[in-house]
Parts: structure tokens; sequence; C-alpha cells
């Protein structure tokens, strides 16, 4: 029996406000989709925390034991200044600036979004399609729209009529926006583009002579809307409906309610059963974005090379940090806060790596049944990582009153507590083993601590405090932790 067999997991979905039991429209298959980055720059850590909490979510569905097909896009056209209709393409811009190619610009940003997720160990999702990759099928779903009535072409573009549709639909939906204040809000717009309303939006747009970015279409050399691509992406390869669609929560609108409308329109059918949506990470109280400079990259936190922080941190201590925070919640960037999850990290590890040398009992005090289903009771519920955090630590605690002698524990019970830390820690969690990186890396990395650890011993003995705190503290510098206890000094990797 698959495990999500045995658990009922609930999560909130957007669309109606509630958290909901989650039933896939093929039993033991899910389709997910999360809109990816525009690749034209690099990924910031404000992007990084919607995607690593997808990358909860998908990681934990698999634990389940449903076939995830997970599709997460790369938006290498079409995604102008300000989300807007008009303006120049974010990609293309920064191709004039660098004087090169838009497609090396996409290529350079690629590839470091891939790095930098890697780092933070996200597993990578089944299918990655690109805008550019997928014209045909854009244009083939204009053609459709177009057919049904609820676009309009005008000077070489298309627009989508979104008054026309919201007679037979309902357009805002999602965001609880009402067409009404919308009209009223932008009807001083209306006089200057092609628009019927200010509301419409680009399924297509004519490329104006120096625009680089181009496609020939029946309506003019051009390219596509930025919200009609992800519709077209998940649609080809989730089908018409699909199970959930992730994404930013500053996404929600226009681009999700874009999607929406165009797959109704398009198909008669609301493409999502479950929308999804991750909160900001903010920065000095305000949202971390690219567009004010208000932001961090990931490789400034690893090396320490920033204005904010005062040391360096670890990938594995930053995705420690953004999952102590609920993925629908507010999450404020310090460095006391990266310095109390790293706290909280080290002892998380050294607690499950003691596991083994824990002196077993006959009997056992610990209810492993009782607190690995609290476990998943967390996840299950909106996969509330931090709650899920709270109970491994609930475990800390009790490892180490059995180490006092206080609570006892049998020998099958100390092998199903190290299989499900295990599992909730590395498996779910994402994060990874700092001991098993470390024999990764050979001997010669604990060979040279080691060595620093002895020399570090003699410089105490001759009383040179400050070579010894010298040492403790370069060591901590570069993600190494000494404790010294009765039996000696040992170490921890951050």
């Amino acid at each position: 029996m698959a495990l999500y067999q045995e658990q009922s997991l609930k999560f909130y979905n957007s669309m109606s406000g509630e958290k909901e039991i989650f039933t896939p429209i093929n039993e033991g298959n899910v389709g997910m989709y999360v809109c990816g980055p525009t690749v034209y720059s690099n990924v910031h850590l404000g992007n990084c925390r919607t995607f690593i909490s997808f990358d909860l979510v998908f990681r934990y569905l698999k634990h389940l034991g449903y076939k995830v097909r997970y599709v997460r896009n790369i938006t290498d056209a079409g995604h102008l200044e300000n989300d807007a209709d008009s303006g120049e393409d974010r990609i293309a811009k920064k191709a004039r600036l660098e004087q090169i190619e838009p497609m090396e610009v996409v290529q350079k940003y690629t590839v470091d979004f891939h790095n930098i997720l890697q780092k933070f160990n996200n597993l990578p999702p089944s299918i990655e399609p690109t805008a550019t990759g997928h014209i045909v099928e854009q244009i083939e779903i204009i053609k459709k729209i177009l057919e049904k009535g609820f676009a309009y072409e005008a000077n070489g573009s298309v627009y989508f009529d979104v008054i026309k549709f919201n007679k037979e639909h309902s357009y805002g939906k999602l965001s609880g926006r009402a067409i009404e204040d919308m009209i009223a809000n932008t009807r001083e717009l209306a006089a200057q583009s092609d628009k019927r309303n200010p509301q419409d939006f680009a399924l297509w747009k004519k490329a104006e002579p120096q625009h680089i970015m181009r496609w020939p279409s029946p309506w003019s050399d051009g390219f596509p809307g930025w919200h009609l691509e992800c519709t077209v992406m998940s649609t080809k390869y989730l089908g018409e409906e699909f199970d959930i669609h992730g994404g930013g929560m500053d996404l929600k609108f226009p681009h999700h309610e874009c999607e929406i409308a165009q797959g109704e329109a398009a198909s008669g059918k609301s493409p999502v059963n479950y929308w999804m949506h991750a909160n900001m990470l903010t920065l000095n109280g305000k949202k971390m974005a690219k567009s004010t400079g208000n932001f961090i990259l990931p490789e400034q936190i690893f090396t320490g090379e920033n204005d904010v922080l005062t040391k360096a941190f670890s990938p594995n201590v930053v995705r420690f940090f953004i999952l102590q925070a609920h993925y629908r919640s507010i999450l404020d960037f310090s460095s006391d806060a990266l310095l109390g999850s790293e706290k909280g990290f080290n002892r998380l590890m050294d607690a499950f790596h003691s596991i083994d040398d824990l002196e077993a009992s006959q009997n056992t005090d610990f209810d492993i049944q009782g607190w690995k289903q609290t476990c998943y009771d967390a996840m299950n519920d909106d996969f509330n990582s931090p709650i899920l955090i709270a109970k491994l630590f609930d475990a800390v605690k009790a490892i180490n009153n059995i180490k006092e002698g206080s609570t006892s524990i049998s020998e099958s019970d100390k092998a199903e507590l190290k299989k499900t830390m295990s599992a909730f820690m590395f498996d779910i969690l994402g994060l990874v083993d700092s001991v098993s990186e470390a024999n990764g890396d050979g001997e010669k990395l604990t060979g040279t601590i080691e060595l620093l650890i002895r020399l570090r011993a003699e410089a105490r003995n001759n009383k040179n405090f400050a070579l010894s705190d010298q040492i403790r503290d370069q060591l901590q510098e570069m993600g190494i932790q000494l404790k010294d206890g009765k039996e000696g000094t040992s170490f921890s990797l951050n």
C-alpha cells in the first residue's frame, strides 16, 4: 500500500481560500506546474525561496508514493519590463547592454539558475520547457482563442478580450478582483494603445523594428505574450486539466489570472484544480526584488561577500532557514536569523549522528510511532515545515534524554528513529547530511581538521590562548565547528 493511501494530505488552495484535501485527477499520479525564472539576471534569494518551497512539495508527494510529473518552465522571451504589454524585452535589454546575443544571456543565467538550485539540493523538475521552444504551440492556441471569439487582432498584435470573456466566465476569481473595479481604475489609459479595453492583455505582440527577438506568425513578425507561454507549456505536458499550479504570490495577478482565462477560453475547462502561492522574502523590511535593488544573491551569502551578514553561511543552513518558516508566510532575512538557523541545524545533525551510539534497552519510553505520525501530520497540514522541524527537535530532546539515562529506547525503536529522522531531514526537507558530505570529500579533510585540533590542544597546553582561539574561530568561519567535551574535541560541518 502506498503511503498516500494511509496519509490524508490537505493544503491551501488559493482559488477557494481554504485548505482542501488533495485528490489528484488520476489516482497515484500528480501533475504539477511551477512558473520558472525569466533568465535575464542572476537568481536572487527571494526567487530561490519559491523554488525551495515547491521542491519541498515535490519531495513530499514523491515520498508519499505519488508518481509526480513536475514541469517548471524557463522564460527566455516575451517577458517585457514591468510585466507590461509594451516596452523592451528583459532579455533583449540585457543583451543590448552587454552587447551579446539574447541567447547568450539566456544560456548564462539558465546555467547560473541550475547551479544555485543544485547547491540548495533542489531536485530537478521532470520537464523544463522553454518559451522559445514552444512558439508553434503558442501560435496554435492563439488561433483557437480567436476562433472562440475571445481575442481580436489589431495592427499585427493579438489581444485577449477580457470584457467579452467575463460575460461567459469569471475574470478575477483567483485574485478576488472585480472587473468593475479594474475598469474604474484604468479607464484613463484606454486611448493609449490598440487594445479595446485597458484590461485586455497581449497574446501576440507585433515586433517593433528594433526588437531583436521575433518569429513569423499569421498576424506579424513578433513574439508571444508572457502569460500565454505558461498556459501552453503547462497544458502541453500536463493536459487541459491538471492538479497543481504553483508560483510566487506576486504572480497571482495578473499572470495566473490570465493563465486561467486563456485555458478556459481555449478548452472550455478550468485548467488547474489546486493553486498554490509561496510568500515573499523580505530584506530590510521590504520585498526582495531585482527591480528595486533590494536583494541578495545566494553566492554572496555562501562567500560572505555582502553588507548584510556578519559571516558566510552554507547552502544547507540557508535552506534550513527558509524551511523554518511556512511557505505561505512572509520571511524576513537577517544575520541574526541565519545565525539561529545555523545553531539549530548543527544541533539537529549532531543528534541524528549520535543515534547509533545510544545505549539500547529491553524496553522503550519513547513513543516512536506516535512521534512519527506527528511528523506526517505536520506535512499533511499544508506542508507545514516549521511544525515538522519542531517535531524533529522533539526527537533531539528525546535523544539527549536517552543519553542521560532518563529515557530508554529499544534496539528496534532506535533503528526506526534513525530511519524516520533520515527520511524527514534528507528526503523530504532536502537537507544534506554534512557528515556524509565530509566523508565524500575523502579522509584528507578529516585528517587536516584533526591535525588542527591537535595543534590547538598544544597551544592551550602552552597557554597560547590567542592561537587556540584563532584556530577555532577561523575553522568556524569556514563552516567547521569545534566542540570541546570531557573526552576531547570533536568537530561538525555546517
